[in-house]
């Protein structure tokens, strides 16, 4: 109205102060109205749709389910080779995490896949904030700023998944985690919406913080392994999932966040196990020695039998 009344066009206004006696306020005009904000990110999103051709897969009655989980790559994460005696960044978690899927799709070739579950998330990304901080607040070393650390990420989960389409229909189970539990939610969120047009690949990216897979007798339960104790699990399996628990004649708990790999075995039922990860020790762990050798891990699970092959894929330290 002030505009107006001084004949003066609010398009051409960048920023006003507005006074009262209660209190002064510096404003930025925003000339975009909701429509407009609307249609850019639907034109957005329109144009990142991939179409992916559907591939027909013949059914076997011999199948295997792959399981492949890049645990805790933490994209972002920075580690010094002066400091640490070896190298972490956004391009060596790039190139971890594509070359440890090929190489689990490779040692798991003996045997006919039907299907692959996916495990992701997990510390995807080092970091929560535009501040170089996790959820909680603690500081860290990065390599990058947090954007790019997403589109790193972002791209190879894309190149990965398209990877392992071609071998069998993926379905990709989030994991929120730790260190990036805002941030980490949206990148599923991204990555659902990258191959919302694709049948051969499903997503559950829930906020859900213990997520649930059944493969024929195979019933499977994957968290980050922050949360829940290790003793508590059978329970709340066969509580949250009873007729799964009741289905199946074998149980298996995927578990992180601990980044090295730890066997509990059969626990109530369930055969329990943390899994290695994929990104070095940065400058913190180095110092508190906290360290073990960075890998890729890979199960195939069988239809009658349960887990019936473990793959592991290192990487130079």
């Amino acid at each position: 109205d002030e505009c107006d009344e001084a004949g003066i066009d609010i398009k051409d206004v960048k920023h006003y102060w507005y006074k009262s006696d209660k209190f002064s306020i510096f404003a930025k005009n925003k000339v975009k109205t909701y429509e407009q904000v609307k249609d850019d990110i639907v034109q957005e999103l329109n144009s990142y749709s991939p179409v992916y051709p559907k591939i027909e897969r013949t059914k076997s009655k011999d199948g295997h389910l792959l399981v492949i989980d890049p645990a805790d790559p933490h994209f972002g994460k920075y580690a010094s080779p002066s400091e640490t005696g070896h190298e972490y960044n956004l391009d060596v978690a790039k190139e971890r995490l594509l070359g440890g899927v090929k190489k689990i799709l490779d040692h798991s070739s003996g045997f006919k896949i039907d299907k692959i579950l996916f495990i992701f998330g997990n510390d995807a990304l080092h970091i929560d904030t535009p501040h170089r901080k996790t959820t909680s607040g603690t500081p860290q070393d990065t390599d990058g700023q947090w954007h790019e650390a997403v589109n790193y990420a972002k791209d190879s989960y894309v190149n990965s998944i398209e990877t392992m389409m071609q071998i069998a229909d993926v379905h990709c189970l989030y994991c929120p985690s730790n260190h990036d539990f805002s941030a980490g939610f949206f990148l599923a969120d991204i990555l659902k919406s990258w191959f919302r047009l694709s049948d051969n690949v499903t997503f559950d990216s829930s906020i859900r913080h213990r997520k649930y897979f059944q493969y024929h007798g195979n019933m499977i339960e994957a968290d980050h392994g922050d949360g829940c104790k290790i003793k508590d699990t059978p329970m709340l399996m066969a509580t949250e999932q009873p007729v799964m628990w009741s289905e199946c004649e074998y149980r298996y708990s995927y578990k992180h966040h601990i980044h090295h790999n730890v066997k509990y075995g059969d626990t109530i039922g369930v055969n329990i196990e943390s899994l290695r990860s994929l990104s070095g020790a940065d400058g913190w762990h180095d110092r508190n020695g906290y360290i073990s050798k960075p890998a890729m891990q890979g199960f195939v699970h069988s239809k009658e039998n349960g887990r019936i092959a473990s793959f592991s894929h290192y990487y130079e330290m």
